[in-house]
């Protein structure tokens, strides 16, 4: 399973100085779940959706898959 990263959305965060406490109140997500996001965790689709609507961007904007040496793809595993 690839990890995943929250960098550009707290990137994004910084350029329309929008602090994460202000984020979590505007997309109505939880502490809990910020917390999810500093620490790269695997969030809901329904966070990411909320956020996405709250700073009028896209899942690319706010998303990075960091793929692993080695992937999973339909079964064939294939190195990168």
């Amino acid at each position: 399973m690839g990890l995943i990263s929250y960098n550009n959305l707290f990137k994004l965060l910084i350029d329309k100085g929008i602090r994460k406490t202000e984020l979590a109140q505007m997309a109505d997500i939880s502490s809990t779940t910020l917390a999810k996001l500093s620490k790269n965790q695997y969030v809901s689709m329904e966070v990411l959706v909320k956020i996405c609507i709250c700073l009028d961007c896209t899942f690319d904007d706010i998303v990075e898959i960091i793929a692993e040496e080695r992937k999973v793809c339909g079964g064939i595993t294939r190195e990168e």
